[in-house]
């Protein structure tokens, strides 16, 4: 089982689309137990392919020759995305869930990435990169933070961010598939 995460749609009235022509787009693709979350693009479903680039690929190749749109898809593995919401270092410290956001990058970043991500402060804002995942901790609210744009022009891949309650439903919806 997998959990696919597209990147910008639905954003305003920008980049359109409908969960139910993304769960079609992706059943006629082959894959199957196709369902969606909510309206942003976070979809779970089952192939006997393993290799988590290639899920990857195979569904922005079926994004862009069904609606003719290239967007991003992040995917993870149900067991990945299990041990994602098992190990968020703000929980463990005891952070409010509702202030918590994953961002799931398309890959891990380089060296130089994590060098100039270690130098970043954001006061009682903070993140931690594990892996391809940066947990964000927002404590006074996303919408006053500067970090979400700082970390975008210092990241040097691709992402999509989630709530942290989007994040663990999906990780249980990915465990009950």
């Amino acid at each position: 089982m997998f959990v696919a995460l597209l990147r910008g749609i639905n954003l305003g009235k920008r980049r359109r689309v409908a969960m139910a022509d993304l769960r079609s787009l992706l059943t006629e693709a082959g894959y199957g137990g196709v369902t969606t979350h909510l309206q942003s693009g976070n979809v779970v479903l089952a192939t006997d392919e393993r290799a988590t680039g290639r899920v990857e690929r195979s569904i922005e190749e079926a994004l862009q020759g069904g609606l003719g749109m290239e967007i991003d898809v992040m995917v993870r593995t149900a067991r990945k995305l299990a041990a994602i919401t098992a190990s968020n270092p703000f929980i463990d410290r005891g952070a409010d869930p509702t202030t918590l956001y994953v961002s799931f990058l398309k890959s891990r970043p380089a060296a130089a990435t994590k060098r100039a991500l270690a130098g970043l402060d954001f006061g009682r804002d903070g993140f931690e990169l594990r892996d391809a995942e940066l947990y964000l901790c927002y404590r006074d609210g996303l919408g006053r933070s500067k970090m979400s744009g700082a970390l975008d022009r210092t990241l040097d891949v691709p992402g999509t961010v989630r709530k942290w309650s989007v994040v663990t439903r999906l990780a249980e919806l990915a465990a009950d598939a």
